[in-house]
C-alpha cells in the first residue's frame, strides 16, 4: 500500500497536499481499496465553502457510496473535472491524477490537528 511521507492525513482516509495556502485533497490508497471500483464522485461547486468534518460530497464505487469530509475549512477553487468522465483514475493513481478537489485554506490552525504518514499508518494496520 502506498503512503506518500510527505502528505497529511485524516481518519476519515483523506489525503492533504499542503502548498502555501493551498490544499490538494482526495482519499488514500488504502480507501480507494477497501471501497473498489469507483464510478462516481460528487464534487461541490467552485467558490462553495466546505467545512472541517462535515460531508462535501460523495464517491460511490460499485459495492457503496462514502461520503467525503471536509478535512479543513476551506473555498473550493478547482475540481478534479478529468474524473468525471473517468473516476477510475481515484482506483489508478489515488495520490496522483485522482485528486477530487483543490481548495483555499481558511484556518491553518486546523492544520495541527491532521495525522502524520506514520499516524494514518498505525489507524489503519
Amino acid at each position: 500500500m502506498k503512503l506518500p511521507q510527505d502528505l497529511k492525513y485524516t481518519k476519515e482516509h483523506e489525503w492533504i497536499k499542503i502548498d502555501g495556502d493551498m490544499a490538494t485533497i482526495g482519499i488514500t490508497d488504502h480507501a480507494q481499496g477497501e471501497l473498489g471500483d469507483i464510478i462516481f464522485v460528487e464534487f461541490p461547486d467552485t467558490d462553495q465553502e466546505i467545512e472541517l468534518d462535515e460531508p462535501f460530497g460523495t464517491i460511490e464505487a460499485v459495492k457503496t457510496v462514502a461520503d467525503l469530509f471536509g478535512p479543513l475549512t476551506g473555498r473550493v477553487v478547482e475540481i478534479n473535472d478529468i474524473l468525471e468522465d473517468n473516476p477510475e483514475k481515484v482506483n489508478e493513481d489515488s495520490y496522483g491524477d485522482g485528486w477530487i478537489l483543490k481548495i483555499s485554506i481558511s484556518n491553518p490552525g486546523e492544520l495541527n490537528a491532521l495525522l502524520s504518514a506514520d499516524q494514518y499508518a498505525s489507524l489503519i494496520n
